[in-house]
């Protein structure tokens, strides 16, 4: 297997990347609209690297207008093998507090507006979600937030809002009882769209306020956010930086790697050329296999 080129989606408070060599932005051209922004292109350690502000540089985007089928094709058009999420959240739980990070393992998804997959009519594919993460990036993530110095939990279950106001006290009461740990609104469809690119995922949530649940805090307001938000990039930094020296030299195979093998469902003589001209990125090398 060829190196990791490691994808990084930076959230609230994480617009860029210090220390980057070879730093340059690029521009991607995507199939399904605008990107956020342009790419950053780097090195960190033997690991390549592209990061992309998922709220662009200056946070000019609200959630509902992320575009995010575009940021993941534009990721996989710059030649990413790997996607790390970082994002700002609310606490849904007593034992996570603001400054936590959240290594999540499964996603709740709420929103409604936005589009959440790259096929549709003219060629139709079914991915699984069961295990939404991968475990080894994951795994990978977990030991780096240690090395950055956050208190990190491993595992949890993200609950996707739409946005872009916040709960009311009794959704995050429902939320809470459904055994949701964290709350945000960038994960999806992020997550199932990056399944469809074959990129394997992970997601740091960190963990800014209590959302409107907790009696002791006050309800969450975006000047509370912002004074968690410096400490928690800058410890995302040093995340990003010790996850990519951590990388082995050698990547491994991923079963995601594969997993749009069988998930096509119409037949490739019934499949709409511009279809598959669109997918030709995240679907690429499926769409040549399934061919023969």
């Amino acid at each position: 297997m060829a190196g990791w080129v490691l994808g990084v989606i930076g959230g609230s408070g994480l617009y860029e990347i210090d220390g980057l060599k070879e730093a340059a932005w690029v521009k991607v051209e995507s199939s399904f609209g605008e990107p956020s922004d342009a790419i950053l292109h780097g090195r960190l350690g033997d690991a390549s690297l592209r990061f992309l502000p998922r709220h662009g540089r200056g946070h000019k985007l609200p959630p509902t207008a992320v575009n995010a089928r575009a940021n993941i094709d534009a990721l996989k058009r710059a030649g990413c093998t790997d996607v790390l999420s970082l994002s700002a959240v609310g606490s849904l739980r007593e034992s996570l507090a603001p400054g936590d990070f959240v290594v999540v393992d499964q996603f709740i998804d709420r929103t409604f507006a936005r589009e959440k997959s790259f096929f549709g009519p003219g060629l139709a594919a079914h991915v699984s979600m069961a295990e939404p993460v991968c475990p080894r990036l994951s795994s990978f993530a977990v030991q780096a937030a240690i090395s950055a110095g956050a208190r990190v939990v491993d595992g949890g279950c993200y609950l996707a809002m739409e946005g872009p106001q916040f709960s009311t006290k009794a959704e995050s009461a429902l939320y809470r009882s459904w055994g949701c740990d964290v709350i945000g609104m960038t994960n999806m469809p992020e997550a199932k769209l990056a399944r469809e690119a074959e990129l394997p995922y992970a997601s740091v949530a960190m963990v800014t306020d209590y959302d409107c649940w907790h009696e002791e805090f006050s309800h969450v307001e975006v000047s509370q956010i912002i004074a968690v938000l410096g400490d928690n990039a800058a410890k995302a930094r040093e995340l990003i930086a010790h996850l990519a020296r951590a990388l082995p030299p050698i990547r491994p195979p991923s079963a995601i790697d594969t997993c749009l093998d069988g998930a096509m469902i119409t037949s490739p003589a019934a499949r709409d050329p511009s279809m598959i001209n669109a997918l030709s990125a995240v679907a690429g090398r499926a769409l040549a296999v399934s061919k023969r």
